[in-house]
């Protein structure tokens, strides 16, 4: 009987809830709540929640197989750039005065000169995925030909095609996986999923249960991602047109909605369901978070912890973050001492200290209106 009760609490909390890594936090999203949970340089935590409402709420079409799938993809990307730019506001990482040109586009556009970069760095963004993923292989595959002096067989070409896409995919994570910060995103990235699987399991949600789950889930973004190129390849053995590699990828573009539906699909499905079916169509996808998640140590769990509780505050009514702030001796990993000297880090400290005594103060923020809980603690190198 508690085995039965165990697998419904299981079957009840799949899909439940789902979250993003940013820098130096997790962003959880539960129904149509977001929190955005963030270690601030100090070691306190800040909390953040928003709504987002999905336009498949408002209009049923857009809940239609398939098509609910590029809606999906399309509000993921809006959420994570909103996420990313609130994070990077919660963190002090924007630069503290403005410039004249800066106010001046904040009072006519109603823009920030971070909003625009971003807006460029995004479409050069999407530039460089469309040159990379659909332009080039077929180039290559040309290429090729060319050099054997033959002409391969279609569905070989679609396979070549397809082996391009996986070499270069897995060449841009494992070489931004190098470099530091990105690392400590993806042990972020792995606490979200490790606090994910605690709570789809049924366990009590702390870094000690979380420690023990797996860091790799079916309904990851790396493991979409990969389907979508898996897709890819079969649907690229149908389109015909081979001669013309602008035609082609111009083509190969056109059928990126259909490529990213059915995609969805299967990562939904995934989700929910985990038989030897989906375990063998999932490898490849989870074997990929192998580079894109780290093993998170305790303090990046409970971040991601205190994501979702506070995202889920029906559940968790009594949560307080609080618990989790640390002294600022054992935040020293965070992004905020990156390329400091131990000098420097030392005056850091001693700045933000302010005296023996540390005030932690827990920001918490919800429908507008920020409440402060303080309280005061001595800093030491141990835990309080």
């Amino acid at each position: 009987m508690a085995k039965e009760k165990k697998s419904e609490i299981i079957a009840c909390r799949r899909n439940q809830v789902g979250g993003q890594a940013i820098i130096e936090g997790v962003m959880m999203k539960h129904g149509e709540r977001t929190c955005i949970a963030t270690r601030c340089d100090d070691g306190t935590v800040k909390i953040k929640e928003n709504a987002f409402v999905s336009i498949k709420k408002k209009y049923k079409f857009f809940g239609i197989p398939i098509i609910r799938g590029v809606v999906g993809f399309i509000e993921s990307l809006i959420l994570s750039f909103k996420t990313i730019n609130i994070a990077a506001e919660s963190l002090g990482l924007e630069e503290e005065e403005e410039s004249k040109a800066e106010k001046w586009m904040k009072k006519h556009l109603g823009i920030k000169l971070t909003d625009i970069i971003m807006i460029i760095a995004t479409v050069l963004g999407i530039v460089l995925a469309f040159a990379l993923f659909t332009w080039l292989p077929p180039v290559i595959v040309k290429g090729i030909e060319k050099l054997f002096g033959t002409e391969i067989n279609r569905y070989v070409k679609a396979a070549i095609e397809g082996f391009i896409k996986i070499v270069i995919f897995i060449a841009y994570l494992a070489s931004v996986s190098l470099m530091k910060d990105i690392r400590r995103v993806f042990q972020y990235h792995g606490a979200e999923h490790k606090s994910i699987a605690c709570y789809e399991r049924g366990f009590e949600l702390t870094p000690e249960n979380a420690k023990k789950c797996t860091r790799f889930h079916p309904r990851c973004g790396t493991s979409f991602m990969f389907v979508m190129i898996l897709v890819g390849i079969i649907i690229g053995i149908f389109i015909p047109i081979w001669d013309n590699t602008f035609l082609r990828a111009l083509v190969k573009l056109a059928t990126l909605p259909l490529t990213m539906g059915i995609g969805y699909e299967f990562i939904m499905y995934a989700g929910k369901h985990d038989n030897i079916v989906t375990r063998i169509l999932s490898a490849p996808g989870l074997w990929m978070q192998r580079i894109t998640t780290r093993e998170p140590n305790d303090d990046q769990l409970a971040i991601a912890i205190c994501a979702i509780k506070s995202a889920m505050p029906e559940e968790f009514p009594d949560f307080d973050p609080s618990e989790y702030a640390i002294p600022i001796e054992q935040n020293l990993d965070h992004i905020a001492f990156t390329g400091l000297s131990d000098a420097q880090i030392k005056e850091y400290i001693r700045r933000k200290k302010g005296g023996s005594d540390k005030k932690i103060v827990y920001k918490f923020e919800r429908d507008g209106i920020c409440v402060d809980v303080t309280k005061v603690v001595i800093c030491r190198t141990d835990k309080y």
